[in-house]
């Protein structure tokens, strides 16, 4: 799991270019005063209340931050296309809220708008919420992430930043270097009260989605082709994860971990995972446990085509992580491995695996039917 960074790039001043009619969106602000938005040049910080038009396809050059006490509403089938690279994401800050209302048959988009589309071409959408976090401290502390100093955490553990549901983002991972790139859909300190679902991340150059801390549940999840992890939580994430399809990432299928400076500190990741397949290639296993590990809870999960279906570095390495599995604090109930050179290279007892036959998020290795006709593969 790489660290999560993101472009410095502030707005001194906001200018709203003038358009045809044909190309004009026209918003009100919380002063209800009129916003032009130029689909053509779409970067802003939002503070009031803005809906975009799914008649026009937005071109990001820029960010566009959601500020505390603003909202976005994104409608079914809009579509949003990135050429900033770096510079182009979306970000919610703690008291923002997005609300994407895709629909099964029509879900919002966010790519790339290069002529040749590729893994990398922009950032990606990132949500900071006010629920726990381990980065900050196990007293409802606060985190900073690398997004024009947006904070992160707290003790809300139902705060509600909006709701997620059918959109696909592919092409993210912009890269500022080796260590420093974009998520597809980075959740920091997200409550509970927020709903995600539905959700694809396509041919991103790093992780596909990943929990940093919070307590939002996760359902419906796709990640495909992603160039690093395919979904990660860590940081003391508390919530549950279920319905997710997972294929072709070039490491771990999902990386689970507690806190990368302190593997033991508090709040400890408490993960419940359900109803997941999880399909190679990936050189670090179809679940990696790590850094401290935390609390895992995983039942009916599917491995198909991996070196190592479980995967956890040696005690010299990660104690913490061990010392979990050690106590019985991660279980895998139900778990069926497919196509697996090792179950785990776990050194202790293999009593935390309990192998089984079932069809993980719906068709074992296959695409399940709730992911027909709003993902890509």
């Amino acid at each position: 799991m790489k660290k999560f960074f993101l472009s410095v790039f502030t707005l001194s001043a906001l200018m709203f270019a003038s358009c045809s009619d044909d190309d004009d969106n026209t918003n009100d602000d919380d002063g209800g005063s009129g916003i032009t938005i130029d689909p053509n040049d779409f970067q802003l910080t939002i503070n009031g209340d803005v809906e975009l038009d799914n008649a026009f396809t937005y071109n990001l050059t820029g960010p566009v931050i959601v500020s505390d006490g603003a909202s976005l509403t994104i409608p079914e089938g809009t579509v949003i296309e990135a050429t900033g690279g770096t510079s182009a994401y979306i970000a919610v800050a703690q008291g923002g809220e997005i609300f994407i209302n895709g629909e099964s048959d029509n879900p919002v988009i966010m790519t790339s708008g290069e002529a040749a589309p590729a893994p990398g071409d922009w950032g990606g959408l990132v949500v900071c919420g006010k629920a726990p976090t381990n980065k900050g401290g196990s007293g409802g502390q606060t985190a900073t992430s690398e997004v024009a100093d947006l904070t992160y955490g707290g003790s809300e553990v139902n705060d509600n930043s909006g709701s997620i549901r059918y959109l696909r983002i592919e092409y993210t991972g912009a890269e500022f270097s080796g260590d420093k790139q974009f998520n597809g859909l980075s959740l920091f300190g997200v409550g509970k009260g927020t709903t995600v679902e539905y959700v694809q991340s396509f041919d991103g150059r790093d992780d596909g989605i990943e929990f940093f801390g919070g307590t939002v549940d996760g359902k419906y999840l796709v990640s495909t082709g992603s160039g690093d992890d395919s979904i990660d939580f860590a940081d003391g994430w508390a919530g549950t994860g279920s319905y997710w399809y997972i294929s072709g990432g070039a490491k771990a299928g999902i990386e689970g971990s507690n806190n990368g400076d302190d593997g033991a500190a508090t709040p400890m990741t408490n993960a419940t995972l359900e109803n997941i397949s999880i399909v190679g290639p990936g050189s670090e296993g179809g679940m990696y446990i790590k850094e401290g590990g935390g609390m895992w809870s995983a039942s009916n999960i599917y491995i198909e085509g991996f070196e190592k279906g479980i995967y956890i570095k040696s005690a010299t390495d990660d104690p913490e992580a061990n010392a979990r599995v050690a106590a019985g604090d991660i279980t895998f109930d139900n778990i069926q491995f497919e196509t697996v050179d090792q179950m785990t290279d776990y050194v202790g007892s293999t009593d935390f695996i309990t192998e089984g036959n079932n069809n993980g998020a719906g068709n074992g290795a296959d695409m399940p039917d709730w992911a027909q006709g709003w993902t890509r593969q």
